[in-house]
């Protein structure tokens, strides 16, 4: 692997990520979440996640980083979803349905990983798996303390 060619991808792609047209960016994080587990990429990622400007790039962003299916990928949507605002987070949470919402197996794999990291001693790492739960019932994981939205959420303060 030649990490400076990683390294040059990640700034080009963080630095696509902050064009004014939506589609850049979206297609940036999409991109951009195959680096995840680079530092370099963490900051970007996470600022894509919750783009002020445009909810497709949540969602690209945090599809892109879902399908993974990793600690790394899921880390910064955990990270994304402790601070993110109602929207943000109802269109994070479509993205976990989209990811998780097919095979058990996965969403399995997801839970175990969101239990991990809910004793992370980052704070927003930690307290964004807090809402996990089971699939037993056809239920889809969602991440983060958030007030009303889905019934499989639990009401846990951080």
């Amino acid at each position: 692997m030649d990490s400076d060619l990683r390294r040059a991808a990640v700034v080009a792609l963080a630095e696509l990520g902050r064009s004014d047209d939506f589609r850049d960016r979206a297609d940036a994080g999409h991109s951009l979440a195959a680096f995840a587990e680079m530092q370099e990429a963490g900051e970007p990622l996470l600022g894509l996640v919750l783009d002020p400007r445009d909810t497709f790039v949540t969602r690209r962003t945090a599809e892109g980083l879902l399908q993974r299916k990793d600690r790394a990928g899921l880390t910064i949507v955990a990270s994304a979803l402790a601070v993110a605002n109602d929207n943000h987070a109802d269109w994070i949470h479509t993205a976990i349905i989209d990811v998780f919402g097919i095979f058990s197996d996965d969403l399995d794999e997801a839970l175990r990983q969101c239990e991990e990291m809910s004793g992370d001693t980052d704070g927003r790492v930690a307290r964004g798996p807090v809402g996990c739960t089971r699939a037993s019932q056809r239920s889809i994981p969602f991440f983060a303390p958030h007030s009303g939205v889905r019934s499989v959420c639990h009401s846990v303060s951080p």
